[in-house]
C-alpha cells in the first residue's frame, strides 16, 4: 500500500511526515510539485526517491 511509504518519526525531521524514513518531508515534495517541477525532475534531483514515493505523497495529501 502506498501510504505505508509515509513515516512519522520524532527523531527524523521533528516528526513531520516523511518518505520511507528518509529526510524528505512530504511538505517539501509537495512544494516542489506545486512550484512546477515534474515527477521526473524530482526523481532526477533526489535519486533515492522512487516513483511510488511521489504517488504516496499525493495519496497522503488527498487523505489528510
Amino acid at each position: 500500500m502506498l501510504l505505508q511509504r509515509i513515516t512519522i518519526d520524532w527523531s527524523i525531521c521533528h516528526g513531520k511526515p516523511c518518505i520511507r524514513g528518509l529526510r524528505y518531508p512530504v511538505e517539501m515534495i509537495l512544494e516542489l510539485l506545486s512550484s512546477g517541477m515534474t515527477t521526473e525532475e524530482i526523481l532526477e534531483d533526489y535519486e533515492d526517491l522512487e516513483r511510488d514515493d511521489i504517488s504516496a505523497i499525493l495519496a497522503y495529501a488527498t487523505n489528510t
